[in-house]
């Protein structure tokens, strides 16, 4: 350190040592690399504030020339003006040609202009933007010699003051550009008072030998005056930053024919000024990646070394730079408390986030509710009416115009206000507009107004009864779309039990919703507001979810099916078909045909769904039983969720037919593999591919993931001939398994990951061990099939799939029209079942139970078979074409069929096996007789199914 920089911190030590507090001062110094973590370390151990001051002191007496400018600016940021002014005259002065700093490749003259135009640190913990910062110079760069003006705007939060300085960080900029320098004013919310104070400070700033005047200024109109002649005079192209704006008419005391950069929540404030005008929108949140960094640096772990918390607390912060790095600070304080601060953002506990420290809001809460507050009266209502707009949602005007009963215009003016305070953000939909807020706006707003939110909805639902009346929208309205998605969850929100069941209820509503988006959201809304239908009884409700259930299929597809139709094939008892028996009757001269012997009927599936436009080949369960992973000959992957059937994810995945699809033990990935020779992982949420691997050279039959979670093994086999190990942790083949001399159809884990087991198309089942990828034993399933005079069967044993018990003892192979028990250890052939004499097994599962196996057949149909006792317990019925793939959930309580129909059921296992009902299938025959027409149906070989039409309802 220069001779003269430590004489004055010797000559000033003493009012330095009673003053300062030590803990924010070392976070800047920290962030600079002047102070080490050891030393701040060592000055906390002190036992008073004046003792930290004084070791943090004397250290720094130790060091260079930048650990006195780092010290310096950290005064000034802090608010420690009159002790960094002491400080002042002995700031190094170093030239503009000199060589750049090993740090961050920052020039020691940039480091001096900053520092003595009061331009703020960076955070203790910082992370790039590139884009917006060279958004911001380029913006500077547009100024070039000419006043005016560069407004950065943005939400409370999303870091546009330390992007604004980080822009500033730039050796050419301020050379070239602003060689007066930068002179930067922390602004904020100010009376006329408290803006002549600011005037006054900068002015003193600016004229510290006192040039122009030896006194402050006295009124605002002088300290325009006299800030116009210091920037003409003693600064000028000097830049003049502006942080935090919220009134425009604070921005006439700066109007002075100079260059200035401002940041504000008002993308408008600028507008009472004249001048060259220049705008830089702050998106509202980081990308997840950098969200984790931020995390990362306050507790000085690597990414890889997270809690898995911490995706879900970036999740929650919604990318919030603000919320982000309150959080950091808190955990890098408490570090054991991860879960804690994650249910407090789950449960919009914001108050309860709270760390004092550098950043201008010490909590969420208040970060939004002072952008609140500024509003006008009339406005704050009008913004609290938006507390109940569902996430992620862009709402068209029109639903606002029929919610406050308002004129587009008069709608439209209003909301901009809140857009341009960025409080609201808008997207231009061809000639309409749509509005929407961040989730931490919501957020916010629901926990303040959460005592009014059922007043709110109730409001909401009677301005559209008002503006509707008895009719319901048309797909042609700009608004449709809105209410048929969210005029439930209005009406739920509000309570209002009548109104919501009369909707939900209709069929009219039903056919018409479902005809525009599907049957899975109605669904959903059966199950997620089942408490308020439920209020009088739960049968209603549970008539129409079952009924939506087993044929939201064909209501969501074209041409739409006639739904009076449908509901007079529901029993009698349902509240489905007394509906439509009455609208039945209503029309007149329509041909409806009615079921007589409907009573010994029972539709066994508990959901049916059509997420794909050709074969289905395979699906299975994520390890939670909430979505579904299904593939087949359309080549999309689909994820959707098991309880209504709702898409996900719909993902182009290969360039030919996908064969197998596989969820990871922890539902984070999903692997497929095709008939293209392709094995592709995708994220199983996002729908991003994570990797493709190629090494197969034939198309690719069978790909699972190994039991245990995290570890990330996959297994893939192939028509030529060959198993191969993925390691995904690690992104390679980590072994490739030959022996087969045939296509292999099937791989499987163990249930306790130290076998695969395969089956092929050379008639063998071989087992290998996969700590070493060597073969365990070979099984030859051929011998198992033999003729009359016990000579081995000449047609081919194709063996096609296999499955394991839950304590990994047997393993369960399927070879034509047989079902194969084989102990693991001895080989030895414990138990066999000849499933069907007319038909081929398709595909087997093991109910994680150990005594159920189902079997999926060719002739349309699945079948249940206790293991231990032989016996067939169960015959599902209901597919309209060979059924491929059969796979119980995880905990066996659900099992899920995949066919050729391109539809996918999920059935209840235990309602099942109960079941001796019978199902009808499709063979019918109509006689026309003495006027009545008379339907016979065969549905097995024990029951015919007889129905009759009314007279009244023929029509020729």
């Amino acid at each position: 350190m220069d001779v003269k920089s430590r004489n004055y911190l010797l000559l000033n030590r003493q009012a330095l040592e009673k003053d300062i507090k030590t803990s924010y001062i070392m976070d800047h110094m920290i962030a600079d690399q002047v102070l080490t973590l050891q030393e701040e370390e060592k000055v906390r151990q002190q036992n008073t504030q004046k003792e930290r001051a004084a070791m943090l002191i004397n250290i720094l007496l130790k060091k260079d020339n930048n650990s006195y400018r780092s010290f310096y600016n950290a005064l000034l940021h802090e608010g420690y003006r009159d002790l960094a002014a002491l400080l002042q005259d002995g700031i190094p002065t170093i030239s503009s040609g000199s060589v750049k700093s090993s740090l961050d490749g920052m020039t020691s003259y940039v480091k001096t202009i900053l520092c003595e135009g009061g331009v703020p640190q960076r955070p203790v913990v910082f992370v790039t933007r590139p884009k917006l910062v060279d958004a911001i110079k380029e913006k500077l760069y547009c100024l070039q010699n000419d006043p005016g003006w560069v407004t950065v705007y943005g939400m409370a939060g999303c870091g546009k003051t330390v992007l604004t300085a980080e822009a500033l960080r730039d050796h050419q900029l301020l050379e070239g550009y602003f060689p007066g320098g930068v002179h930067w004013i922390s602004v904020g919310k100010q009376d006329k008072a408290g803006l002549l104070i600011k005037l006054q400070n900068l002015c003193s700033r600016l004229d510290h030998d006192c040039t122009l005047s030896q006194r402050p200024p006295l009124n605002i109109e002088e300290a325009k005056d006299r800030l116009r002649l210091l920037m003409l005079r003693k600064y000028p192209r000097s830049l003049l930053v502006l942080d935090d704006i919220w009134d425009s008419w604070v921005l006439k005391a700066f109007d002075n024919q100079c260059q200035v950069l401002i940041t504000s929540r008002d993308r408008s404030v600028t507008d009472a000024v004249a001048g060259k005008k220049y705008e830089i929108h702050v998106e509202s949140g980081l990308a997840h990646e950098k969200g984790l960094e931020v995390l990362s640096l306050f507790v000085n772990k690597k990414i890889t070394e997270l809690p898995e918390q911490a995706n879900c607390i970036v999740r929650e912060c919604k990318g919030s730079p603000l919320v982000i790095s309150l959080i950091g600070a808190l955990l890098r304080d408490f570090p054991g408390r991860w879960e804690y601060y994650l249910k407090q953002l789950q449960n919009k506990q914001f108050k309860r986030i709270r760390k004092s420290s550098s950043y201008d809001y010490e909590a969420l809460d208040e970060a939004m509710s002072i952008s609140v507050e500024q509003l006008n009266e009339n406005f704050k209502d009008y913004y609290k009416d938006l507390s109940i707009l569902p996430k992620d949602v862009k709402v068209p005007t029109k639903v606002l115009c029929i919610l406050w009963d308002m004129e587009t215009e008069e709608v439209e003016d209003i909301l901009q206000e809140f857009v341009n305070k960025s409080l609201l953000f808008c997207d231009r939909n061809g000639k309409s507009f749509h509005y929407y807020l961040h989730d931490l706006q919501l957020d916010f707003l629901t926990e303040k107004n959460r005592n009014q939110l059922q007043e709110l909805h109730k409001n909401i639902v009677n301005q559209y009864k008002k503006y509707y009346k008895l009719n319901m929208p048309i797909p042609s309205q700009e608004d449709c779309m809105y209410w048929y998605n969210f005029l439930a969850y209005h009406m739920a929100g509000a309570n209002m039990q009548k109104e919501l069941c009369d909707l939900m209820f209709s069929l009219d509503w039903i056919k018409a919703k479902t005809e525009l988006v599907g049957p899975a959201h109605l669904i959903h809304e059966y199950v997620e507001y089942s408490s308020v239908l439920d209020q009088k009884g739960s049968i209603v409700r549970e008539n129409f979810q079952e009924f939506l259930s087993l044929n939201g299929h064909l209501l969501g597809r074209q041409p739409f099916p006639d739904i009076i139709q449908l509901g007079l094939c529901q029993p009698e008892t349902s509240e489905v078909y007394q509906q439509a028996k009455l609208l039945a009757q209503q029309e007149a001269g329509v041909f409806y045909l009615e079921w007589i012997n409907k009573k010994s009927m029972k539709n066994l599936s508990r959901l049916v769904v059509r997420p794909h436009r050709d074969a289905v080949y395979h699906a299975c369960f994520s390890q939670d039983r909430q979505r579904i992973a299904s593939c087949g000959a359309d080549k999309t992957l689909q994820v959707f969720k098991a309880e209504s059937g709702e898409r996900l994810l719909e993902i182009s995945a290969h360039d030919d037919e996908i064969l197998c699809c596989s969820f990871s033990a922890d539902g984070t990935f999903v692997a497929t593999c095709s008939a293209d020779k392709k094995v592709k992982i995708w994220n199983s949420r996002t729908g991003q591919c994570m990797h493709v691997y190629e090494e197969h050279s034939e198309q690719v039959n069978c790909c699972q993931f190994n039991n245990r979670s995290g570890q990330y093994l996959l297994a893939t086999c192939s028509n030529d001939t060959f198993i191969k190990l993925w390691d995904l942790n690690r992104n390679y083949c980590r072994n490739t398994m030959f022996g087969h001399v045939n296509s292999v159809n099937h791989c499987k884990f163990s249930p306790n990951d130290e076998y695969v087991a395969s089956c092929s198309t050379d008639g063998t089942v071989k087992l290998w061990e996969v700590l070493s990828a060597n073969e365990l034993k070979t099984i030859e399933i051929k011998d198992f099939f033999k003729t009359a005079d016990e000579q081995p069967d000449d047609v081919e044993i194709l063996v096609k799939c296999c499955s394991w018990s839950g304590n990994s003892a047997t393993v369960l192979v399927v070879a034509k029209n047989k079902l194969l028990l084989f102990d693991v250890k001895t080989s030895d052939l414990l138990k066999q079942i000849i499933v069907s004499h007319h038909s081929t097994i398709q595909y087997c599962d093991f109910c994680p139970g150990d005594e159920l196996v189902a079997v999926a057949l060719s002739h349309c149909s699945v079948e249940l078979w206790n293991i231990k006792s032989l016996s067939k317990v169960a015959d599902c019925r209901g597919h309209m074409s060979w059924v491929h793939c059969v796979t119980f959930s995880p905990d066996g309580s659900l099992f899920m069929t995949s066919s050729d129909d391109q539809t996918i059921r999920i059935w209840e296992t235990d309602k099942v096996c109960k079941s001796s009902d019978a199902v009808l299938k499709s063979e019918l025959d109509v006689v026309f007789h003495n006027g009545e027409v008379m339907i016979l149906a065969i549905y097995n070989q024990q029951h015919l199914q007889l129905g009759t039409l009314p007279k009244k309802k023929k029509k020729f």
